[in-house]
């Protein structure tokens, strides 16, 4: 999917928002905020990641280059991407992490809830039937089905496998939003067909191959071969340039070691990075 234009309501140049942010036209709609370019979504969806680690490790407040580091981005994308939110934050002090991932949230549309069937409760569907992260996402799993007898009426993490041949009611019945689709391949489309049959708009497939889908049903294929052979060509990457970085790594070993000799120590507190707002990102 192509990235979409900046959505109407902002201006060209925009207002300077909390943070260093461009500060939206506050007359847009809610409709708009959530009108955002594709790899706005993702990263948005990375941020949440992280502001959920920092929330459970008790930060209150984070500013955007410790943030923009813990995502792995640079400090002006994030500002810029938070800047489809509206004003966050505040200059100077950085974003409230409780409030920013609330935000996060409602733009994503996690805070209406998301009921979850998943088809296939094979090794990788069982494995995702247990997963314990959904639930803390928004996302709750209702439905397991399986077309196996062996399978059928089995319980895994509470809930009990159905049987694939109802598919269509149970899945009206228990208002699912998002099916899962974990099948072998040559069953993947036949039930994608049935979850749109039912209803349901938004799929997430494990087919190897693609699944023809309607227009207004939006759908993602998950291939772990594509991205396993992504990893391998990073990794040929990184080995050939392998040499330069021993060399730059020797280069400052030494001169660490020259400065270190010279320089008065550095307090522990300075040496491992700000734990300024409760954050112990290192800036």
């Amino acid at each position: 999917m192509t990235e979409q234009h900046q959505p109407h309501g902002f201006s060209a140049r925009g207002d300077a928002g909390a943070d260093g942010g461009a500060r939206p036209d506050p007359s847009r709609t809610d409709a708009t905020v959530r009108d955002l370019p594709q790899a706005t979504v993702t990263r948005l969806a990375a941020y949440l990641r992280v502001l959920g680690l920092m929330a459970d490790d008790g930060t209150l407040i984070v500013s955007s280059e410790e943030l923009a580091t813990a995502a792995g981005v640079g400090s002006a994308k994030l500002r810029k991407d938070l800047s489809f939110l509206g004003p966050n934050g505040v200059r100077g002090v950085g974003y409230d992490v409780t409030k920013l991932r609330a935000r996060i949230e409602a733009a994503l549309g996690l805070d209406r809830g998301h009921q979850v069937v998943l088809v296939g409760v094979g090794n990788l569907g069982q494995a995702l039937a247990r997963y314990g992260g959904f639930g803390r996402r928004g996302f709750t799993m209702v439905g397991l089905f399986d077309r196996d007898p062996a399978r059928i009426g089995t319980v895994v993490d509470g809930l009990a496998v159905r049987d694939v041949a109802d598919l269509e009611a149970d899945c009206r019945e228990l208002h699912a939003t998002i099916g899962v689709v974990a099948t072998p391949d040559d069953s993947a489309q036949e039930v994608c067909d049935h979850l749109v049959n039912a209803g349901v708009r938004c799929i997430l497939t494990f087919a190897a191959s693609p699944l023809d889908v309607p227009r207004h049903v939006e759908i993602r294929r998950v291939d772990l071969a594509v991205e396993m052979q992504v990893l391998s060509f990073r990794s040929a990457r990184n080995a050939d340039s392998e040499p330069d970085v021993a060399a730059t790594a020797v280069g400052l070993g030494a001169a660490r070691a020259s400065t270190a000799r010279t320089a008065p120590a550095r307090s522990t507190s300075t040496a491992l990075g700000s734990t300024k707002n409760g954050s112990v990102i290192a800036p």
